[in-house]
């Protein structure tokens, strides 16, 4: 869809001029000796980062946003540019506990193609729709979650374009649930009036009963949703309710540290990339293949560890999209717990391993 920028050894020249002067810049020297360093570092928000969104302006992707979640019971939305800076007017306050965020471009309002931001809000067990880019409110009505339930806290989400029709899906975990169906999908719909109503479709997925599930990612080319259930592992099931409710995958069962945290997803074409955990204890993310191994797309081994500058990283997010000079291959982006996101290109993460 966009040009792909060849990568210029004046890049960090390039990358210093555009800075915003208030927007933090990486440490020379931060966390490991060997841990991968941010090219930028947001401002601060209010209270408790969590979990971050990519939305590529589709016009001009150099001006794309970040959007990011105040973890507090003064919580907030927060939106900002790629030189790290809080963008005056965008930001949603009195929110209470949002906890994760994610995006979905095109869903059909009022016959116009509106792309949509959802960020669960824990404190009112409710999901909150806004429009992107100016971050105006969609909900037709309270979108209550997990109604009926004694546990009923959102803390995760994910959305799913179901490439057939259009369909527009959102996946939500929560602080506690039972050992099957911790899961809800929600279809999200027009309401007739240009507004979102959220319908329950489907009521899945395994829980350990070790800790909790809050990270969700969709796959939606494949048609996988993968979440981290905390301790144990990433377990992977169909995204479309339609193909049934069977655990494909239990993977990354090994080696981390402490809890599993965030999933992104890094295409490098229609069907390949990379899934990306976070390793909240170990500072450090677990790369493993998107499609699997050859002949086996349900086996994910792991081919690298990398570590970041990002501390006790809970959410993040991955594109693939070239953002202007800045990040000629895509933009990573994890929480750190200093009340930040750490702006990480493509091409640094990847090193000489990934492609």
């Amino acid at each position: 869809m966009y040009s792909v920028y060849s990568y210029c050894l004046l890049a960090g020249l390039l990358l210093a001029a555009c800075q915003h002067p208030n927007a933090q810049t990486a440490p020379a020297q931060a966390g490991k000796s060997t841990a991968i360093k941010p090219v930028i570092i947001t401002e601060p928000v209010a209270h408790d980062t969590d979990d971050p969104a990519i939305w590529v302006n589709p016009v001009d992707p150099a001006k794309s946003l970040v959007i990011g979640t105040d973890k507090d019971a003064d919580g907030a939305l927060y939106v900002f540019d790629l030189q790290g800076k809080i963008v005056p007017g965008k930001v949603v306050h009195n929110l209470n506990r949002p906890n994760n965020v994610d995006l979905v471009y095109g869903l059909s309002l009022k016959g116009t193609h509106t792309d949509v931001a959802v960020v669960t809000e824990r404190g009112t067990s409710r999901i909150r729709t806004f429009r992107l880019p100016d971050m105006k409110p969609l909900d037709s009505q309270p979108l209550d979650v997990f109604v009926g339930e004694e546990k009923r806290l959102p803390m995760g989400i994910a959305l799913y374009k179901r490439p057939s029709d259009g369909v527009v899906f959102a996946i939500v975990g929560r602080k506690e649930g039972p050992a099957q169906g911790y899961l809800w999908q929600y279809r999200l719909d027009d309401d007739g009036k240009g507004l979102i109503k959220a319908t329950v479709v489907r009521k899945f997925g395994t829980w350990s009963g070790k800790k909790e599930i809050e990270s969700i990612a969709v796959d939606a080319e494949l048609g996988y949703v993968y979440y981290s259930d905390e301790g144990v592992g990433v377990r992977k099931y169909y995204a479309d309710p339609e193909r049934g409710d069977a655990e494909l995958a239990l993977f990354a069962k090994t080696g981390f540290a402490e809890d599993h945290e965030g999933i992104s997803i890094y295409k490098t074409g229609p069907t390949t990339g990379y899934l990306l955990v976070s390793d909240q204890g170990a500072n450090q993310f677990h790369v493993f293949r998107r499609e699997g191994e050859p002949g086996k797309p349900n086996e994910h081994q792991l081919v690298k560890i990398v570590p970041v500058a990002a501390q006790v990283s809970d959410g993040s997010e991955v594109t693939n999209v070239p953002l202007g000079k800045a990040f000629p291959k895509g933009l990573f982006v994890a929480m750190s717990d200093d009340r930040t996101f750490h702006y990480y290109r493509w091409e640094d993460i990847a090193g000489k391993e990934l492609k």
